[in-house]
This record gives structure tokens, C-alpha cells and sequence, in this order.
């Protein structure tokens, strides 16, 4: 039994053609993070403590559809949310509708640790971060050039009015098209899992959600057993289409089919990834108990990386040898 650490930016339609300025700075996002998470989990910190950390270096790169990069709202406001949760435990915690924290994962652990709730949404969220003097800033701070032409062109792809049904207008040399197949521009969600040598687990989720999401939706990045779960046997951390991956309980039914039907992890993680979602709805990164990590999606591609103890390492985008 060994430590092992995985993470992810996101999955979606990823061209090939993707522009080295569009893909480099993802990659060397990844790399940084995976880099702090490996060298938390050596100094032997807790999981929990490794998957808050590295989530929050995410949130904090503007590349990624979670904290500073989250996307807008179809009236271009952002609604972020995050989920964390401990696997020997199953303590968690779980916010949505914020518009001012700067680092969503961790007022999640404080309504974990700090309140007799699971999760805090909207207002009520955020006048709990004020309490808790967590980092704060203006609504301004996250509405970055790059996302409000993303936010142009998925309204004008729809016609400005919403159908969640249609694609956008695919267009291979631009950035903020890369999208599922709802609108959404998906690709940037982050997680983090990890597993320490006595076997703790925990599981962290953030992101901004669909853009040009309708005021108020919530999707399944702070849902335990959906986009979030971790108890004795795995630790999941989903992303892709929130509204398939709730339907599918893709978390929960990793732990599941490892607990009653006596799955391996990657077993259990490549028969929810390729029978129970849709293809090109969903992809994970997960580890189990014994060190083992798997990160299978059914999308065009995923940004991903993970580490283990015994040396092995990954930084990928599009589909290679899964371990």
C-alpha cells in the first residue's frame, strides 16, 4: 500500500487542434498542482488537507472553470461551487451560488468542520464566509475577459435564447468553443483525490458550471454521490455534463460497484464511465484504499494528471494508456 494522488481540469470535446497558447498553460497547471499534491502527501499530511490544497492552486489559475476562470451565468454573473469530503468519515461539505470567495473548496471544509450542515448555498453561503473571514473580493474579480466572450459567442451559438438541447457552432482555432454538447463550455472543472500509505482517502470538487447556465443552477459538482464521494474503499472527483452526471450517481456508484459487487477500481470506474453515462458526458479520476488510481472518461479528452508511490506518473489531455 502507497500513496497516490490524481487530479483534473476538466473534460469535454477537445480538439487535437487544440493551440499550444490554449493547452500549455492547462498542462503546466496540472503539473504544478500535481507537484504540490506529491509533496504533500510525502510530508505526510492528511488527504484532506492534500486535496484542499491543490484544489485551491486550481481555483486560482484563470485556465480553469473553477474560482478565478469560472464561467458566466447567462446574465454574465458567476455561481461557483465546491465539495469536499473525507473518506473514513464521510464528513463533507458542499457550497453553491458564490459570487465572492475566492477559494470555494475551502469555505466547503469550513461548512464541514464548522457547522452542523452538510452543505450552504447562495446568500447564505456567503454570509457564512464573511463570518468565517475566509478570502473575499469583489464579483468583478472573476469576470475575466476571456469567459464574457465565452459567454458571447455560446449565446449567439444559441441564438440567445437558452436551449440546453443544441450544441454550440463548433470552431477548431477557438478556445471558448470547446464545449459539451449542451452549450456548455464544461472543459475546466477541477477535482482532486488522494490516498495516503494507512489508506485515508478524500475527494475535492470546484467549479463554475455551464456558461451561460440559468441563474440558480446547481449542477453536481457539490452533490455527494454525484461529482464528489470518498469513503473507506475510493475517492471520486467527477466532471463533464452536471445534469448526466447526477442522473448516473457516477461517484457513488464507483464506491458501490467496488462495495457490493466486489469490483476492482478500475473496474468499477470503466463500467460507470462506458455503461451508465452517455458517451461523451463524463469523465473521473478516483483511488482506492490501496493505493490503486484510474482516471477514464467518454469524452473527446481530459486534462489529468496523478502520481504514484512507486513512481509512476501521468499528464495527459486525450486518451493513452490508463492505469
Amino acid at each position: 500500500m502507497g500513496w497516490a494522488i490524481a487530479l483534473h481540469g476538466g473534460a469535454g470535446d477537445i480538439p487535437p487542434s487544440l493551440p499550444p497558447e490554449r493547452r500549455l498553460p492547462r498542462e503546466a497547471g496540472l503539473r504544478h498542482c500535481l507537484q504540490i499534491g506529491v509533496d504533500a502527501l510525502q510530508a505526510q499530511k492528511h488527504p484532506l488537507d492534500v486535496v484542499e490544497l491543490v484544489v485551491r492552486e486550481l481555483e486560482n489559475h484563470p485556465n480553469f472553470n473553477a474560482g478565478k476562470g469560472s464561467v458566466l451565468t447567462t446574465v454574465g454573473t458567476v455561481e461557483m461551487e465546491a465539495c469536499i469530503m473525507d473518506g473514513k468519515t464521510k464528513k463533507c461539505g458542499a457550497v453553491s451560488g458564490l459570487t465572492t470567495v475566492v477559494n470555494p473548496v475551502s469555505l466547503a471544509r469550513l461548512v464541514m468542520e464548522k457547522t452542523p450542515h452538510i452543505y450552504l448555498a447562495f446568500d447564505g453561503a456567503e454570509h457564512f464566509a464573511r463570518e468565517q473571514g475566509v478570502e473575499t473580493v469583489n464579483s468583478s474579480h472573476f469576470v475575466t475577459p476571456e469567459n464574457v466572450e465565452r459567454l458571447k459567442q455560446a449565446k449567439e451559438a444559441n441564438r440567445v435564447q437558452i436551449d440546453y438541447t443544441q450544441p454550440i457552432q463548433k470552431d477548431e482555432k477557438n478556445e471558448s468553443q470547446i464545449a459539451d454538447g449542451d452549450g456548455d463550455s464544461k472543459l475546466g472543472t477541477v477535482g482532486c483525490v488522494a490516498v495516503d500509505r494507512n489508506g485515508n482517502l478524500a475527494a475535492a470538487t470546484s467549479t463554475g458550471g455551464l456558461v451561460n447556465k440559468m441563474v440558480g443552477r446547481i449542477g453536481d459538482t457539490p452533490i455527494i454521490g454525484a461529482g464528489t464521494f470518498a469513503n473507506n474503499l475510493c475517492a471520486v472527483s467527477a466532471t463533464g455534463k452536471g445534469e448526466s452526471i447526477i442522473r448516473g450517481t457516477v461517484a457513488r456508484d464507483v464506491a458501490a460497484l467496488m462495495e457490493f459487487k466486489g469490483l476492482s477500481l478500475q473496474e468499477a470506474a470503466s463500467y460507470v464511465v462506458d455503461e451508465c453515462v452517455p458517451r461523451g458526458n463524463v469523465g473521473l479520476v478516483a483511488v482506492s484504499a490501496t493505493g490503486e488510481v484510474t482516471m477514464p472518461f467518454n469524452t473527446t479528452g481530459m486534462f489529468r494528471a496523478c502520481a504514484t508511490e512507486d513512481g509512476y506518473s501521468e499528464i495527459a489531455i486525450w486518451p493513452s494508456v490508463q492505469k
